[in-house]
């Protein structure tokens, strides 16, 4: 029993954030884009790009970091018989609440692990970023407080379960098969991106290692960026912030190492200093988060788990990078797209409006 609940300690949390904050600034050094050594929602449009759901040519690869996530949590599910195939209710609010965190987490170009990973780099914006998803998962915990409620999950069959995973399976077997040609943009079913952030990447074996290493570790830990926050503002409760403040102070030692830590506002790596939508779109994305009980981490490990809520979730989130990139709302360094302003005060309302019509009222 030790052995399966160590992770879960205070230690072990610690731990993990401390392995993770380590690990992201490496993947950087060995070829991911800057302050980008992991980002859940920027490596998932990624892949929506590779698979020709957006044209943005800088932005698409497979990445192997979020197929080791699901894989690493599937492995750590069954080794400690925590697979659980389950369902629950109202899919189509988690896919929308997918899509608009996607939509938010592009708009300021990151997600919350990138918003820490850009801090820990010296991005300036990161602030921003970081304060609006302390703001956004706020405003979800008062509708928590208030009955809202998607609805109780429940056991279904091993298939149902199994599906986001062999999904990341298959996009492991596109990748093998169908591997970059240099200057080459396309080879078979796969775009690559010959320049950008998109034609940045670590070795493909060595993200796929460490991906898994941390889809394990994460799924021992229960490690979740927006659930450390929202367990704090709900119940002062700090034992998972332990773990996201540990990824934020090894990976800023880590960069000091480096070489890797550049301290200000202008010219960061992919990243604006609009401030006002920095902050937005994190809001936007730390409500939609909140809502859906899980920052995009967690809903990789959970779909590991046989969560085919989490699974709704994240293919919602891989269609909104879609969304954002077809339709001019995602940013780029020189500022917000030009329909991403609108779009983050559509998502808004829109995840407001989940918040106060999926309120489960108690009975007299």
């Amino acid at each position: 029993m030790r052995l399966k609940n160590v992770f879960a300690s205070w230690g072990g949390i610690i731990g993990v954030g401390l392995l993770i904050g380590i690990l992201a600034p490496l993947l950087q050094k060995w070829g991911n884009p800057g302050n980008m050594g992991i980002c859940v929602a920027c490596f998932e449009r990624d892949i929506a790009g590779a698979l020709g759901l957006h044209r943005a040519g800088v932005v698409q690869y497979i990445r192997p970091e979020i197929i080791g996530f699901v894989l690493g949590s599937l492995i750590a599910a069954y080794l400690f018989k925590e697979f659980r195939p389950r369902l629950g209710s109202a899919p189509i609010v988690r896919f929308v609440l997918g899509a608009f965190a996607m939509i938010g987490a592009l708009v300021f170009l990151g997600c919350p692990w990138r918003a820490a990973l850009r801090l820990a780099g010296g991005d300036g914006n990161a602030i921003l970023g970081i304060l609006g998803l302390i703001f956004g998962i706020w405003i979800g915990t008062l509708f928590l407080k208030n009955g809202y409620n998607l609805g109780r999950t429940q056991a279904t069959d091993t298939a149902a379960g199994w599906m986001l995973p062999l999904m990341m399976l298959g996009l492991l077997a596109l990748l093998i098969i169908f591997p970059q040609i240099e200057g080459q943009d396309k080879n078979g079913v796969l775009f690559y991106s010959l320049k950008g952030p998109g034609a940045m990447h670590a070795p493909l074996l060595i993200s796929l290692v460490i991906g898994l290493t941390v889809g394990f570790l994460a799924q021992r830990s229960r490690f979740c960026t927006m659930g450390a926050i929202r367990d704090f503002l709900l119940f002062r409760q700090t034992h998972l912030l332990m773990g996201f403040v540990a990824l934020i102070c090894a990976a800023f030692v880590t960069n000091l190492i480096l070489g890797q830590f550049h301290p200000g506002f202008e010219g960061q790596p992919v990243a604006h200093t609009m401030h006002v939508w920095n902050f937005a779109g994190m809001a936007l994305a730390g409500l939609a988060f909140a809502l859906a009980g899980g920052c995009p981490g967690r809903q990789l490990f959970l779909s590991g788990e046989g969560d085919g809520d989490a699974a709704v979730f994240v293919l919602g989130m891989i269609v909104g990078a879609a969304f954002a990139h077809n339709f001019g709302l995602a940013s780029s360094p020189k500022g917000v797209g030009p329909y991403g302003i609108p779009a983050v005060i559509i998502g808004i309302v829109v995840c407001l409006f989940i918040g106060f019509t999926m309120r489960k009222r108690s009975t007299p």
